[in-house]
């Protein structure tokens, strides 16, 4: 079974910084494009960054500069490192897989979700 297990969440105060990670399992990792989305209360779900299995990072503008992927192929995690954090960074943050099966079918994944709060 897939699993996507993301972690690290948490408060922090503006200009802090967390470090989320994403355990992933069923999948292979080393094929699989990996990307961090947010979604905050009433509003859409949004790119944060991607990182393709080949090393090409996609990242938003809203957070780069400050925010940065990268994935640890052996250990199939992927993390994303948040620095100078925003209040408008609040949200659940969900890492998601996208890897197409051997039929050429694309498949996406996406985890629970961790709690990012960025407040006074």
């Amino acid at each position: 079974q897939v699993q996507l297990v993301e972690s690290g969440g948490g408060l922090v105060q503006p200009g802090g910084s967390l470090r989320l990670s994403c355990a992933a399992s069923g999948i292979n990792f080393g094929a699989a494009m990996m990307g961090w989305h947010r979604q905050a209360p009433g509003k859409q779900r949004e790119l944060v960054a991607s990182m393709t299995n080949n090393g090409n990072i996609n990242t938003a503008d809203s957070v780069k500069g400050r925010f940065t992927i990268s994935r640890d192929n052996e250990g199939n995690t992927v993390y994303l490192q948040m620095n100078s954090l925003k209040p408008e960074d609040t949200a659940v943050y969900y890492c998601n897989a996208v890897l197409f099966r051997w039929s050429g079918v694309r498949r996406e994944y996406w985890g629970q979700g961790t709690q990012v709060t960025v407040s006074s």
